[in-house]
């Protein structure tokens, strides 16, 4: 597959990508990070985000990094790229009603798709990239093709989805999950609501043609955007809940161990003390959408949790791979003799979905502590959280305060 050979799914891959980028991580970085020049050549930003997603490289072994070559002040818009998808990830943890809502307004979207003609139509278009208007017909083949999109391309493209396709938000998000190896419930949702002023109230964003061409450096002139950005209508956002704080568990006591997509570093569950008798491998992917994931995106998760159980072998006892239900887990866990699933804490999604529906053995999920610090801040808007970044940054080993 394409997408696999643009990124191999592996952890080996993924420092070779850091080791890489990271020289260029500063002034380099703040520079170029806005242009897409395309397939293949998306060297202006560091393309480790299906790494990140599945944390087949952490968070914080990319911020270690970074600073251990920069000062804060000159990596500081990577630095904050890096925590975007910590604070989306901690306010959605805070509102997960939004998630429901985003899957409900879906099914009403293809329902929609399923009675209507024109809409039918439109989707089908934009989806194959056939919709006349060149760099978005561009972007929508090269996500079917590679997995990937650079950032800005991303809400250039949500945006002409809304305002000039008018196209339900819903069925973009869900194309973006269905294709994107990086595809995050929380990044994803709450981007396109971004993009379409559900989340900032009224702020929307447009996608104006002198930017893509600048962008691009004039690969793409666009004419017949809309040439403005009306918000969307929607529900006001649900009471914030307290940020999650994770379990602890007994490693004393016979454990089972899941090993899922959201969570593909699991040494420091081991430092924890984690000393499964058997392991399996949960395939949660399926429930990003009620339509079929693209090959390349189950390709990927399965290929790097046979990775991770590759290179951690001798810690996991007998491995299981692909078990898909609460039905086979507990089944599996209960054969194994486990009295408990130890497993990472899975943040809304549908991994989080199926372990939800666990019930005849206690699920005990740790939080990382990475996590756990810096989720509780994501209680307003990006630019309030980014206040905390230094002291997030300084509550991390291995950081230097300058």
């Amino acid at each position: 597959m394409d997408a696999l050979q643009h990124f191999p799914p592996t952890r080996t891959e993924a420092l070779t990508r850091l080791q890489k980028f990271v020289p260029h991580a500063g002034r380099d970085y703040a520079a170029r990070r806005n242009f897409d020049l395309g397939p293949g050549q998306h060297s202006g930003v560091s393309t480790l985000s299906p790494y990140l997603r599945h944390r087949l490289l952490t968070e914080e072994e990319v911020l270690r990094a970074t600073l251990g070559r920069h000062s804060r002040s000159a990596a500081e818009k990577f630095i904050q790229e890096v925590f975007w998808r910590t604070y989306w990830k901690g306010w959605l943890e805070m509102r997960p009603p939004v998630w429901g809502g985003y899957r409900a307004g879906l099914d009403q979207a293809l329902d929609r798709v399923q009675t209507q003609s024109g809409l039918r139509q439109g989707w089908e278009a934009a989806c194959k990239g056939d919709t006349g208007i060149a760099c978005f017909d561009a972007w929508a083949q090269e996500l079917v093709q590679t997995g990937y999109l650079h950032n800005h391309a991303r809400m250039w493209f949500a945006s002409i989805w809304i305002f000039t396709l008018r196209l339900p938000w819903e069925l973009g998000a869900d194309f973006f999950l269905r294709h994107l190896l990086d595809g995050d419930p929380a990044s994803n949702t709450l981007s396109w609501r971004w993009v379409g002023g559900l989340q900032t109230k009224g702020k929307t964003y447009l996608a104006r043609p002198s930017n893509i061409a600048r962008y691009t450096e004039g690969r793409f002139h666009p004419a017949g955007l809309a040439p403005e950005a009306p918000p969307l209508e929607g529900p006001a956002h649900p009471p914030r809940m307290d940020a999650p704080t994770g379990d602890s568990f007994d490693p004393d006591r016979p454990t089972a161990f899941l090993l899922h997509e959201e969570d593909l570093s699991p040494g420091w569950l081991f430092d924890l003390g984690l000393r499964p008798l058997a392991t399996a491998t949960l395939h949660g992917w399926p429930g990003l959408s009620p339509l079929h994931t693209a090959p390349h995106v189950g390709a990927f998760k399965t290929a790097a949790l046979e990775d991770v159980t590759g290179r951690w072998a001798d810690r996991l006892g007998e491995i299981t791979p692909g078990l898909a239900s609460a039905e086979d887990i507990t089944r599996w866990a209960q054969e194994a003799g486990a009295e408990q699933i130890v497993t990472a804490y899975a943040p809304v999604g549908p991994v989080a979905d199926v372990l939800n529906q666990i019930t005849d053995l206690p699920v005990l999920r740790p939080l990382r502590p990475y996590d756990a610090r810096a989720w509780p801040n994501a209680t307003a808007g990006f630019f309030k959280f980014k206040d905390k970044i230094p002291t997030l940054l300084g509550e991390m080993s291995g950081i230097r305060a300058a």
